[in-house]
């Protein structure tokens, strides 16, 4: 390094964010993640014991994807080398390749290649990875935000290992950000700086589990404060509040999305209407499309609710009808209506099994004959022939029903739908075992 190239870095040490200037320099520092990093673990063991395979760090913005990359070079002594998928080509990887090989045969020094936001890079540039990732040319750290299952080609999941970092606890962003305060080398302790505890609580919350956003936020608000008498920045919740813009990871297109969905659904299979409004809030707030939150709703009712009580349909598709009249922010009421009312409603999936069960069993069996007296007769040919005789017609007879084989000879014993014993259904159950007996006597029991 020149004498000028020093001065520069320590020229930019001296301006960069606070997030950058407080980076941890080794694992001992390293705040969080400690279902992978804690010592024992298999992580922590293949860095202690430098035999570190290539991997994919997957994890929200601000959980340390980055710096666990930078710490892990350090700790096995290679070099590292850095490139973003944002702006970054095969030209660079090339590059980069081939100075590793270089670096291999010459010193033996290996070489730790981080692809930041690796889900960027197309199939053609993973796939131009693969060779050099195999033969040991490089040992890859890529880092993602999206679920590498669906943003990494097969092959090069199939050569690395996946590591999920989570989001930091409240926690790990008080140490890291008390660490900020009193680091009189990289941090704000020179600053004389100080939060109230309102504002630490708001900060926390804020951040939402991301170290880079609170010690960002942290920054802006310390610039905003001025000093007292005695020179000291105190910062208040207002004025954190003022620095602050929230940010959400709820992300319309990625994992946040599905997982949010998918938890909304399930507790209101769970009859848990609290943990349903909890989820359906969290898709308000974050500018989730109203509409297909109500077609979740809808799909809700007829498959978990069902039966048990038919009116959940009707309440979900005006749940439906109604956000697409009056739009948002109103239509949160009916949805917040529909979504009560689903998750206290008696439960059945008996419709969804039965439809499931008949289909697995006509895409698996030949197509059966229509009985003759249910077939259509429109013509006189088709009356010589038979169709439509012996039919009778329910209405003409007591209680409006007649008991006959309207399955195909083959298959008249098949039975689909077994009714259960909640809410409505169970009404259904006692009607089907008055009219059918031993078909549906087994569900007597249930």
């Amino acid at each position: 390094m020149t004498l000028f190239d020093r001065r520069k870095q320590e020229l930019q040490d001296r301006i960069a964010p606070l997030a950058t200037r407080m980076r941890p320099t080794n694992l001992d520092e390293y705040v969080g993640q400690k279902h992978i990093l804690t010592p024992g673990k298999v992580l922590r063991r293949a860095i202690d014991e430098d035999r570190l395979p290539s991997m994919i760090l997957w994890g929200p913005p601000g959980s340390g994807k980055t710096t666990l990359a930078r710490l892990v070079a350090g700790a096995t002594n290679s070099h590292f080398e850095q490139l973003s998928a944002v702006s970054s080509g095969i030209k660079d990887v090339r590059a980069v390749m081939v100075a590793a090989g270089d670096r291999l045969g010459q010193t033996g020094r290996r070489t730790i290649l981080f692809i930041d936001e690796i889900h960027r890079f197309s199939k053609s540039q993973q796939d131009g990875l693969l060779p050099h990732v195999e033969d040991g040319t490089v040992t890859l750290i890529g880092a993602t935000t999206e679920n590498p299952s669906f943003e990494v080609i097969s092959p090069l999941l199939s050569r690395t290992r996946v590591y999920r970092l989570e989001p930091l606890q409240d926690e790990d962003l008080t140490e890291i950000i008390e660490r900020a305060l009193t680091d009189e080398d990289h941090g704000l302790g020179r600053e004389g700086v100080s939060l109230s505890e309102d504002a630490m609580h708001f900060l926390l919350r804020v951040a939402n589990g991301d170290a880079r956003s609170a010690l960002n936020t942290l920054e802006l608000a310390v610039e905003s404060t001025q000093r007292d008498d005695d020179g000291k920045i105190a910062v208040e919740v207002e004025t954190m509040e003022e620095a602050v813009q929230r940010q959400s990871r709820y992300d319309r297109l990625g994992d946040m999305h599905y997982d949010t969905i998918s938890a909304f659904i399930k507790t209101i299979r769970a009859s848990d209407p609290d943990a349903a409004l909890y989820y359906l809030a969290r898709m308000i707030d974050a500018g989730e499309d109203p509409v297909f939150i109500a077609r979740r709703l809808v799909i809700s009712a007829a498959e978990d609710i069902g039966l048990g009580n038919p009116n959940a349909l009707a309440v979900a598709m005006a749940a439906q009808q109604a956000v697409s009249f009056v739009g948002m922010p109103e239509g949160r009421i009916p949805l917040a209506e529909a979504t009560i009312y689903l998750a206290t409603a008696p439960k059945s999936n008996s419709a969804y099994k039965a439809i499931d069960k008949a289909l697995e069993f006509v895409r698996s069996s030949r197509d059966e004959p229509v009985p003759q007296h249910l077939r259509n007769a429109p013509t006189r040919l088709m009356k010589d022939l038979g169709f439509g005789e012996g039919y009778e017609y329910p209405h003409d007879k007591p209680g409006h029903f007649v008991q006959a084989d309207n399955l195909p000879e083959a298959i008249k014993n098949a039975r689909f739908y077994e009714p259960g014993d909640l809410g409505s259904e169970q009404a259904i159950r006692e009607r089907l075992l008055g009219w059918w007996g031993e078909r549906y006597k087994d569900s007597s029991s249930k």
